[in-house]
Order: structure tokens, then sequence, then C-alpha cells
């Protein structure tokens, strides 16, 4: 059984930052990629950032380029979104998601359909 689970959401101020965690366990847990959702009220689940493990590239939402920086470490199974220069319409509950199988079959890292698992989700909240 995969669990993701994410941590460190809260109430920030336009402006501030807040650091997300995304934990995964499962015995045999092992990804190719990682990535972070969001969720506004009444709108669509949407793409964020992602990381492919190998070569270790990055992607970002035009929305949130320059300002939030996705990392992690495949071997531990964790993953990190430092978010920067918040604005309050990047108040949203915030979701990791993993891809646990490979890319010889194709696919992305934007779509939802790309990922295996997903966590519970954390609320992000910035104040204007």
């Amino acid at each position: 059984q995969v669990q993701l689970v994410e941590s460190g959401g809260g109430l920030v101020q336009a402006g501030g930052s807040l650091r997300l965690s995304c934990a995964a366990s499962g015995r045999t847990f092992s990804s190719y990629a990682m990535g972070w959702f969001r969720q506004a009220p009444g709108k669509e689940r949407e793409f964020v950032a992602a990381i492919i493990w190998y070569p270790g590239s990055t992607f970002y939402a035009d929305s949130v380029k320059g300002r939030f920086t996705i990392s992690g470490d495949n071997a531990k199974n964790t993953m990190y979104l430092q978010m920067n220069r918040l604005k309050p319409e990047d108040t949203a509950v915030y979701y990791c998601a993993a891809r646990t199988r490979t890319y010889l079959g194709g696919g992305t890292h934007y779509y939802l359909f790309d990922y295996d698992y997903w966590g519970q989700g954390t609320q992000g909240t910035v104040s204007s």
C-alpha cells in the first residue's frame, strides 16, 4: 500500500513563504516522477510543478515560475515545494502525486492521469 502524506500548509500573508513537504511510504514504493497540483474552491485541480528523477528535470506552471521551487530526494521518497512571494490567488489545497509507471509507454508530467498515487492534500491560504 502506497501512501503519500503532505505537510507544511498554513496561513500566510501575501508576499510570504510556505514550504510544503511530501513523504511517500510503502514497502515497494519507487517512483519515476513526483508532482504538486492544487485545487482552489470551485476550480479544477491544476498542475503546479513536477520533478522527473532521472535526469532530474523540473517543470513549473507559468503562474508559479520564478516563485516556487520543487526539490526532493528520490532515495528517501520525499519531495518539497518552496513557495515564495505568495499571492492570494495561490490559495488552494495542494496535493502531492507520484508516478510509479515508467515513461516507456509515453506520458508527461502535466496531467492528473500521468500520476498513480495521490496524497490527501494540505491547505495553503494566502491573505491579502
